[in-house]
């Protein structure tokens, strides 16, 4: 699925998304549209591969972005929504900061829909293809320390099933990719087990074309989920211990 195809990276300049673009272009893709909010910040993502990666400017949480992308790039097979922020360390009333939460739902939960709305049509009209949405093992192991994080990650998962049973009438496949921590700049500090972002990207692209609508990447998201189905009590209580300082 993805060799020959034209994929469209959100937040493809650093991380995960520059993984995106490399593992893609070693599937063999025809063409990739690194998309970012800073256009600057994608020199490193466009030497990759300079006469297969395109630059492209967008702000996920602007409604008039997306549908530019949309109109700009109109051969797309397949749309990775991966942009996403974690800004706000605090629970929901011990640490409220009402403007770090406003944040990550405008982009880990409307980026989502924002980019997945303009692109759905772009899909359909090219006989359908293959969305990922890059979730997070915290959409269903709540945390309250990254309360915000996790209420927005939860929604996008919601969302994305649902866009999963719309979209398969139009032949678009819709993946939510779910991996733990990852070894880029939003987990430093972090001390525990990290996952190389080429990892998680090949996984992710992998399992689209396998036609899986979920996949569980990595062997902490694997152990936590599995945790969540046999003692979903257990993994609460346990969550409830890391509580905002």
């Amino acid at each position: 699925m993805i060799e020959g195809a034209r994929l469209f990276i959100t937040g493809a300049n650093r991380g995960l998304g520059r993984a995106f673009v490399r593992q893609a272009l070693e599937l063999g893709a025809a063409r990739v549209y690194a998309a970012a909010r800073d256009p600057a910040s994608l020199d490193a993502t466009l030497a990759l591969d300079a006469a297969r990666v395109r630059r492209v400017r967008l702000d996920v949480t602007s409604v008039a972005d997306c549908a530019a992308a949309a109109r700009d790039c109109g051969d797309v097979d397949v749309v990775i929504n991966n942009a996403g922020v974690l800004s706000n360390y605090g629970g929901f009333v011990t640490k409220p900061d009402q403007a770090g939460i406003r944040h990550e739902m405008d982009v880990n939960y409307y980026g989502v829909l924002n980019v997945c709305q303009a692109f759905a049509p772009v899909l359909a009209a090219n006989g359908g293809g293959g969305i990922i949405n890059v979730l997070s093992i915290l959409a269903i192991a709540a945390t309250p320390v990254v309360g915000s994080y996790c209420a927005a990650k939860f929604a996008a998962l919601a969302l994305t099933r649902c866009l999963a049973a719309e979209l398969a009438a139009q032949r678009t496949r819709v993946l939510a990719a779910i991996p733990a921590t990852i070894d880029t700049d939003m987990a430093n500090g972090y001390p525990g087990p990290k996952d190389a972002p080429d990892f998680v990207a090949r996984t992710a692209l992998e399992a689209l074309a396998a036609g899986q609508a979920e996949v569980h990447i990595g062997p902490l998201s694997n152990a936590v989920h599995a945790q969540f189905r046999n003692d979903p009590e257990g993994l609460a209580r346990e969550r409830a211990q890391m509580l905002p300082t």
